[in-house]
């Protein structure tokens, strides 16, 4: 092998030779921006947590804001329920949202499928609308005052009822709602994967004697398990995050009496806001409950893409 073919030649007689740190440049910029905007925020959070008071008066207390997070008293239920309803709320969109994304996906990628791109079109629509446009209209619509007549007049009266109004059923409504949203987008994501299968190996399990079902259960889902993995992951740390949608259709104190109140609400009632009435923000015990939540995603995501990515 000659000297011109194992480096690359650059202009201005230098070259890139296997092994030099040429790439650092390009790296560098990159590193500095996760590092001040991501990383840096991240332990500093961490090292907020240990203290409490305000920024003119602060003081170091340890790992006593996590303690009362943990131990009983008036913080550490809101904190147990609010725990206990995102992962209700993570649960119904992996049960609903993605596994009609995966249905949705396997229609529209049939070869029988006609009006594709319109199923699409309208699958993939709510996305494009603000959460708190679609949170005010689906208020609107289930408040029973606005539809209890028109239910009443087609025979499905028994639907006019408080959904968002009782302890009950207001979470789920909520969940339901987002999942309607949001179902775009594993849908897409399921389409895009689902057409990357080579016909010819569908056509050698259908030659085999494979049906729909054993195509789909033996060779289409090991094929996009990487996808599958990386959906999963993206809705358990959206939903960690989730906010707006309960802010837009009930308020930031999750009501009613805190059935829908999810970390994202806690957080921005005791880190942001402050609790009622007080009223003054607790940064430090607000930063304790990021840094939970953190080791908790991290929990959830590392297994899981060790579980689905494949090497091939």
């Amino acid at each position: 092998m000659s000297e011109l073919s194992r480096r690359s030649v650059l202009r201005g007689g230098r070259s890139l030779t296997p092994g030099a740190f040429y790439w650092m440049r390009y790296i560098v910029p990159a590193l500095a921006v996760y590092v001040v905007f991501m990383a840096w925020p991240l332990l500093d959070s961490i090292r907020l947590s240990l203290y409490t008071g305000n920024h003119a008066n602060r003081s170091f207390v340890g790992f006593s804001n996590y303690s009362r997070l943990f131990a009983g008293g008036e913080v550490a239920t809101r904190y147990w329920s609010a725990l206990s309803h995102t992962f209700y709320f993570f649960a119904l969109h992996m049960l609903i949202q993605n596994v009609l994304g995966m249905l949705f996906a396997v229609m529209l990628t049939s070869p029988t499928m006609r009006g594709r791109q319109v199923y699409q079109a309208v699958i993939f629509l709510p996305t494009t609308l603000a959460v708190l446009v679609t949170g005010y209209l689906w208020k609107l619509i289930l408040n029973p005052v606005w539809n209890g007549e028109i239910l009443r007049a087609i025979g499905l009266g028994f639907l006019a009822k408080g959904w968002l109004g009782e302890a009950s059923s207001a979470l789920t409504t909520i969940s339901l709602v987002s999942c309607w949203q949001w179902m775009g987008i594993p849908t897409m994501m399921f389409v895009a994967a689902l057409r990357n299968i080579s016909d010819e190996l569908l056509e050698a399990a259908s030659i085999e004697g494979a049906n729909a079902w054993h195509q789909f259960a033996r060779v289409k889902l090991p094929l996009i398990l990487p996808v599958v993995g990386m959906i999963a992951i993206l809705t358990f740390v959206n939903n960690f995050n989730a906010f707006d949608v309960v802010y837009a259709m009930e308020n930031a104190n999750g009501a009613p009496n805190y059935a829908t109140d999810l970390i994202g609400t806690l957080f921005y009632r005791v880190g942001v806001a402050g609790q009622h009435p007080v009223g003054i923000p607790d940064t430090g015990l607000g930063a304790a409950i990021a840094a939970i939540t953190f080791i908790i995603l991290v929990c959830g995501v590392v297994p899981t893409l060790r579980l689905t990515q494949t090497k091939e």
